[in-house]
C-alpha cells in the first residue's frame, strides 16, 4: 500500500486539550479590557493553548521547515516566469542566510531548516506520468517525519521552494475540490498571458490524466511534487507531536488538502498565515473554512507569509497571559 506510515498516522489523530482551551476562553472573558475587544486574537491564543496543552500559551521557540524540490512539468513546458534552476538559487540563498525567509525569521525570533527533497531530481511531467513513484513518495514522507521529530519548537511554520509548483498545486485543487479547472490557475511567479494559457492547459491535461482516481493520497502522489508531499507529511507529524502549525500560501494549502479529504479533522492544529495573491488560494481557504491571519497579496513562498504571521500569534498569546483579569487587577 502507498505510504502506510502516512495513512496510519492520518487515520488516528490526537485531539487538543479541551481544558486548556476552556481556561484561555474563561480568562479572556475576564481580562482588563472591554469584553470581546480582541475576540479573534483571543481565539488564536486558545487554539495555541489547546495544542500546546497548557493554559498559559506562548510562542518562545518558533521554527520553520521549508522543503524544496523541482518539477518535471516546469522543465518540460514554460509554466513559470523563471527557469527551474532558480529553485537551487533560492535554496543556496537560504544556506547563506540571505533568503527572505531567513530575514523574516530573524525578526520573528524563529529557527529555519530548509530541506532538499528533490532539487535537481525533478518529478515526472504530471501531464503524462505520475509525479512520484510509490518508493519516492514513501521516502519523502519519512524524511519529513524525521525532520519534525528533530524539532524543538512550540509553533511550526511550513513552507516550500520550487519553481513551477503552483501548477501541481492547482492540479491537486482542481482534482479534489472540483469546479472549472481554469479557476484554480493563477499567474504564479508572474507569467504572461501565453504562459497562463500553457499553465491552464498543463493543469487540464494533468487532471484529465488521473480521472477516475478517487484516493486523495494517491492524487497527491500523481499530481504533487516532492516538497508538497513533504509538507503534507510534516503536517501530520506535527499533529502527533501536538505542535500548532502555521501554513503558508497556495502551494502549502494545496499540499494539505488531501489530508482533510481523508480525515476532516486533519487540519484542526493548523492555522493559515496569509492569503496569497493566487486566486485559487482564497477559494481553497473558503472550502476549508480557514481564515487567514494576514492578507497582503504575497506570492513568494518560502514560508514567508506564514512567518510574517508568527509575531501576531505570539502577541495573541501574550495578550491573554500577560494582561491581568479584573479580579487580579482590583484585588492587588
Amino acid at each position: 500500500m502507498l505510504s502506510p506510515h502516512l495513512r496510519e498516522r492520518l487515520a488516528v489523530l490526537p485531539d487538543n486539550d479541551a481544558a486548556a482551551v476552556e481556561a484561555v476562553h474563561d480568562r479572556a472573558a475576564n481580562l482588563l479590557r472591554p469584553s470581546g475587544a480582541l475576540a479573534w486574537l483571543d481565539e488564536i491564543a486558545a487554539w495555541v493553548a489547546g495544542w500546546q496543552r497548557t493554559a498559559t500559551p506562548a510562542v518562545d521557540r518558533p521554527a520553520a521547515l521549508i522543503f524544496a524540490g523541482d518539477h518535471g512539468v516546469a522543465a518540460a513546458t514554460k509554466v513559470s516566469a523563471y527557469p527551474t534552476g532558480i529553485t537551487q538559487a533560492l535554496f543556496d540563498a537560504y544556506l547563506e542566510g540571505r533568503s527572505t525567509i531567513a530575514a523574516f525569521a530573524k525578526i520573528a525570533g524563529a529557527s529555519v531548516s530548509a530541506i532538499d527533497v528533490g532539487i535537481g531530481r525533478p518529478t515526472g511531467d504530471i501531464r503524462h506520468e505520475p509525479a512520484l513513484t510509490d518508493e519516492r513518495f514513501d521516502e519523502i514522507v519519512e524524511i519529513a517525519f524525521q525532520a519534525v521529530a528533530e524539532l524543538d519548537c512550540d509553533l511550526l511554520v511550513l513552507g516550500e521552494i520550487g519553481i513551477g509548483n503552483t501548477t501541481p498545486s492547482a492540479a491537486i485543487a482542481a482534482a479534489l475540490a472540483g469546479g472549472e479547472t481554469a479557476a484554480w490557475v493563477g499567474r504564479g511567479t508572474g507569467v504572461d498571458d501565453d504562459g497562463l494559457a500553457r499553465k491552464r492547459a498543463a493543469v487540464q491535461e494533468s487532471v484529465r490524466r488521473i480521472a477516475g482516481i478517487i484516493d486523495p493520497i494517491e492524487i497527491l502522489r500523481e499530481l504533487g511534487g516532492s516538497e508538497l508531499v513533504a509538507v503534507a507529511a510534516a503536517t501530520v507529524a506535527a499533529r502527533h507531536r501536538s505542535i500548532p502549525v502555521v501554513l503558508d500560501g497556495y502551494v502549502v494549502t494545496s499540499a494539505v488538502l488531501p489530508l482533510v479529504m481523508v480525515n476532516p479533522a486533519a487540519l484542526d492544529h493548523c492555522t493559515v498565515g496569509h492569503c496569497s495573491a493566487e486566486p485559487g488560494h482564497r477559494k481553497l481557504l473558503e472550502r476549508l473554512g480557514k481564515r487567514p491571519l494576514l492578507d497582503l497579496d504575497m506570492r513568494l513562498g518560502e514560508g514567508s507569509g506564514a512567518m510574517a504571521a508568527v509575531p501576531l500569534v505570539a502577541m495573541a498569546c501574550a495578550g491573554v497571559t500577560e494582561v491581568p483579569t479584573y479580579d487580579e487587577w482590583f484585588g492587588r
